[in-house]
């Protein structure tokens, strides 16, 4: 299967409170409601340039203090075909695997935002 999409790019440490803030989380908030509010403390525009199938693209240590579950599931919501990156927080990649979401552990350092990516699974 050929996955093609647009690499959105962050830096290493990315934890998960970056893109699901626990403050746009009150009880009874949608995933739908999630995607909305997706690194808006970095990234204020992200839930309006994504689109399906696209890349989320980091450095190392992807999904740092993450133990919750949503903190996949939105990702998914949002149609990010894949999260690309140098190394994950052991607890975010159980999750997503246990989830559904191809995680790939690469050298992302010649990929910069916008780029398109092909990934063969």
């Amino acid at each position: 299967m050929l996955l093609k999409g647009k690499a959105h790019c962050y830096g290493d440490y990315f934890n998960t409170d970056l893109h699901l803030s626990a403050k746009y989380r009150p009880a009874g908030t949608t995933l739908e409601e999630l995607v909305q509010t997706m690194l808006i403390n970095i990234d204020p525009d992200f839930s309006k340039r994504v689109a399906p199938g696209d890349f989320l693209v980091a450095g190392e240590f992807f999904g740092a203090d993450s133990s919750r579950e949503d903190a996949v599931e939105v990702l998914k919501k949002a149609g990010i075909a894949a999260v690309i990156a140098k190394s994950f927080a052991h607890l975010f990649f159980r999750n997503a695997i246990n989830l559904g979401l191809l995680v790939i552990q690469a050298d992302t350092g010649g990929i910069a935002t916008n780029h398109l990516l092909e990934v063969d699974v």
